[in-house]
């Protein structure tokens, strides 16, 4: 699962629970590595270089549907400038947890 457009785009999101924008990392049940929303949400930036002056990002956003954006994938590729100012771009951090800590779902280090 993961926080894509719904409906009929570029009108008013039809979402289930009323999500028109991101949603909380959790929103969705994490997948079998116990990654979340690691398609959709947002747009998330690389280090690496897409061309001159680009930045390549990966995975979709919100505003990602099938008639308009059909690449909402991790392994897809896409770009973007440094500067562009965008309300569906961000970065994914990530962190390890401690042995003996517990995260908010229960799992354990």
């Amino acid at each position: 699962m993961c926080n894509t457009w719904l409906g009929r785009f570029p009108h008013r999101s039809a979402r289930p629970g009323g999500h028109t924008g991101t949603v909380p990392v959790t929103a969705y049940e994490p997948n079998g590595y116990g990654l979340h929303n690691t398609s959709g949400n947002v747009w998330e930036w690389c280090a690496d270089a897409f061309g001159p002056g680009e930045r390549v990002i990966r995975g979709g956003s919100y505003l990602c549907h099938a008639s308009y954006c059909n690449r909402y994938r991790v392994a897809a590729r896409s770009h973007n400038s440094p500067d562009s100012s965008t309300g569906h771009g961000g970065f994914r951090r990530a962190r390890e947890l401690l042995p003996g800590h517990t995260t908010a779902e229960g799992a354990t280090a």
